[in-house]
């Protein structure tokens, strides 16, 4: 038995109902010949895959799988409307049903029937006369035998809706239904009649409008005359001509180009299409269609210009230079596309200028983010008023060089939309085997972007899809140490600052003091975005100071931050000297960095339910679960806690959503700590996930929690045995004044905690 879910087709309860064949295997899933088949009727379109239970009506047809045409078609005659008895579909989304036969109420008078089809027969082949296909469609009228198969026929094109064709075929009174479907068809013809009269004044119009044009065409001829006895009105044409000669184009663009260009010379001065072709030409002409020569880069200029532009950054400087190096040796660019992922004001823009400085060759960014629209990274097609060319192309035409450093900024905030996906038009960008050959769609040539340097940036890989992630090399750029934030405001950001507000070194003074202050009490981030902000605010306050006149050298201090800076200092998370039994310190990373965050458990009276509070996404409250599951077979002495009692967790800040496996490692510790009355010390921090088997388990963004760890007081800090190796990545700083124990079971956890002997 094939069964065959249908939306907005008119069944029926008997004679042939007609289906396209791919249509048919697409909602079936096969075709047999004999085979008997039951006809649902969908309450919505849905897929295949997608169908549920209740998707269906109660009532629909069976019959038999008649004919099979190698014209692409399949016909199925119906005998019966049946009831849908009972209904199931299993993981395959194979629709397992019984069925039983519904019987008409009332007959049809078979006399009035046939009357009825001769004149609706008459009707829509006086309709389909205006059409196509004429003789097929009036071949396939004439072959109908009942007004079912006429209303099923042309069912597709009618303007009732699928609850209207189902109220017809429920209708349990064959004189009804034939009154129904009689008055369903003529109201297709009248609506189908009325359409195409309209179409045949429209078609009138359009001749009118083609006179018009044509008058006009006639008129630009006599411009163009006009033009030719003044050859001022020349010169763009011969400027263009000269530079598609210049340009050094590849065959296809060079042909594009003077395609193009005769027709400019074609149309008048005041043609509409003049100005489309003007800015085509201009924008083709000026690209840079010539082989950039390799140019030997020198690597320890490469390295002093990186480390003059910005402070630490180690290893994402490495990387760098061996990009140099392997382009030196291959004497052009290297096929890796970089992508920088880390918290706001990391460096990750500011350091795709210095590469290109490094490399000597022109730097270009190009923002993604918010882009909705494929055609913003394709470009529009010609053909629609306004179009433009994409973004990628847009900049290289304004680099004025065809292998810039180009950073795409933002590639994590590109978003979907009906006008297509932009991350799937950046895999052909973003692949050194495709875009050799890359076409713009305003272009409409292809362009070879092999010799441009992408550098891409994120402040998260989440949201990047995965084709387009695997064709990108992830370098990850941790938040800065106090340390190294100091450093870099003493050398980057304070001189800047100064330069900007037009402030010489001798008439302000800055101390380490003041600088360390506003680091650790009016900033909490990863970056050093909201540190230039502060320097900034402050140098702006000093200027005023200092055009008032009066003293020779200003000195900020310390004391006067609250004042100068108009803000009060940021609410820092430092852990307490000593916390009750129950509460333990845990490690997390967000998109601005690391951060502290506690988990408090708490037991009250009931019936062993438990309470999860604090915004948590599901993840986090599966890994709660899997702790209470844990600690439970940890403890089985104590099995009657849980029983008598609720278990609450909480996370404190319940605005802010979390999520996330690793703070399973804190959520058993907390409940372990609760059950048996023994504090953890405040200051001893942890993360990892957990599993049943009472082992911890890796996470990432390990970097980022330890430095948020130090920033608040911690002093020692539980991460898991297995991310041991990802230590040298920590700052070093981190490494010297936090002690790091690798843990490997939740049971040497306790130990080491004193929840347990």
């Amino acid at each position: 038995m094939i069964v065959v879910p249908v939306y907005n087709k008119q069944l029926i309860s008997e004679g042939n109902l007609y289906f396209q064949t791919d249509e048919f295997k697409n909602l079936g899933g096969r075709a047999v010949q004999g085979e008997k088949v039951v006809l649902l009727q969908n309450k919505s379109f849905q897929k295949r895959n997608e169908m549920t239970e209740d998707n269906f009506y109660p009532i629909g047809a069976s019959g038999i799988l008649s004919t099979i045409s190698p014209d692409g078609y399949i016909v199925v005659k119906v005998n019966n409307r049946v009831n849908i008895d009972e209904i199931a579909i299993d993981q395959r989304h194979n629709i397992e049903l019984s069925i039983s036969r519904r019987p008409d109420t009332e007959p049809a008078n078979p006399e009035k029937e046939m009357e009825v089809l001769r004149r609706l027969k008459e009707e829509v082949k006086e309709l389909s006369s205006r059409f196509q296909y004429v003789g097929f469609f009036n071949m396939m009228i004439d072959n109908m035998n009942t007004v079912g198969e006429l209303t099923a026929a042309v069912s597709y094109w009618m303007k009732n809706s699928n609850d209207d064709k189902y109220r017809i075929l429920a209708e349990d009174s064959a004189a009804t239904r034939l009154e129904l479907m009689e008055k369903a068809v003529v109201e297709f013809v009248e609506v189908a009649k009325v359409t195409t009269d309209a179409a045949t004044a429209q078609e009138q119009e359009y001749k009118d409008m083609y006179r018009e044009s044509a008058i006009k065409k006639q008129m630009e001829y006599l411009q163009k005359e006009l033009d030719e006895m003044h050859p001022e009105n020349q010169t763009d044409v011969q400027k263009f001509e000269e530079k598609i000669n210049e340009a050094g184009m590849n065959e296809d663009a060079e042909k594009e180009a003077r395609k193009v260009l005769d027709r400019l010379k074609q149309e008048g001065k005041n043609s509409p299409e003049t100005g489309m072709l003007y800015d085509y030409l201009d924008f083709v002409t000026g690209l840079s269609w010539k082989k950039q020569e390799a140019e030997f880069i020198d690597l320890s200029e490469a390295e002093r210009i990186l480390d003059e532009d910005h402070y630490g950054l180690d290893k994402v400087k490495k990387r760098i230079v061996q990009q140099i190096a392997v382009m030196n040796l291959k004497k052009k660019q290297s096929g890796s596309i970089l992508l920088f992922v880390g918290a706001p004001g990391t460096g990750k823009t500011s350091i795709g200028k210095s590469i290109s400085k490094s490399l000597g060759r022109e730097y270009v960014r190009v923002s993604l983010g918010g882009i909705r629209d494929e055609a913003d990274i394709r470009g529009h097609r010609r053909t629609y008023i306004g179009a433009m060319p994409g973004r990628i192309m847009d900049a290289i035409n304004k680099s004025g060089v065809s292998n810039p450093v180009m950073v795409l900024d933002e590639i994590d905030k590109l978003s979907q939309s009906y006008n297509g996906d932009p991350a799937s038009a950046l895999l052909e960008v973003l692949d050194p085997e495709q875009n050799n050959t890359f076409t713009d769609h305003y272009m409409n040539v292809p362009y070879d972007l092999s010799d441009v340097m992408f550098i891409c940036t994120a402040n998260s890989v989440d949201t990047i899809p995965e084709p387009l992630l695997n064709r990108m090399e992830v370098i990850n750029f941790t938040g800065y140490t106090p340390d190294e934030k100091l450093k870099i405001a003493r050398k980057h950001l304070l001189p800047k600052s100064m330069a900007s507000m037009g402030i010489s070194s001798d008439k302000l003074e800055v101390s380490d003091e003041v600088l360390e202050t506003i680091i650790e009490e009016y900033t909490r981030e990863a970056g050093v975005r909201g540190l230039r902000k502060r320097i900034d605010s402050l140098c702006r306050g000093a200027a005023v100071l200092i055009s008032k006149g009066g003293q020779d050298k200003l000195s900020i201090t310390k004391d006067q931050l609250r004042t100068d800076l108009d803000m009060r200092p940021v609410r820092r998370e430092n852990v307490p000297d000593k916390q009750k039994a129950g509460v333990v310190t845990g490690m997390a990373w967000t998109s601005v960095g690391g951060e502290i965050l506690y988990i408090e458990t708490l037991f009250t009276r009931g019936k062993g339910n438990i309470i999860i509070t604090g915004k948590l996404g599901d993840v986090m409250k599966e890994s709660a679960q899997i702790a209470v599951s844990l600690v439970k077979s940890l403890f089985p002495e104590k099995a009657k806690m849980f029983e008598e009692n609720d278990l609450h967790i909480h996370v404190p800040d319940g605005a802010v959503p979390k999520d996330g496996p690793s703070a399973g490692i804190t959520m058993t510790t907390a409940i372990a700590s609760l059950l048996t009355g023994n504090d953890v010390d405040p200051r001893i921090a942890m993360t990892g996930e957990v599993s049943l088997r009472g082992l911890v388990m890796p996470i990432g963004g390990l970097p980022e929690k330890l430095m948020a760890a130090l920033r608040s007081g911690v002093k020692t800090a539980f991460i898991p045995y297995e991310n041991e190796q990802d230590l040298v990545d920590v700052a070093d700083e981190v490494k010297e004044n936090l002690q790091i124990i690798p843990v490997k079971t939740v049971e040497e956890v306790l130990k080491r905690t004193g929840v347990i002997e």
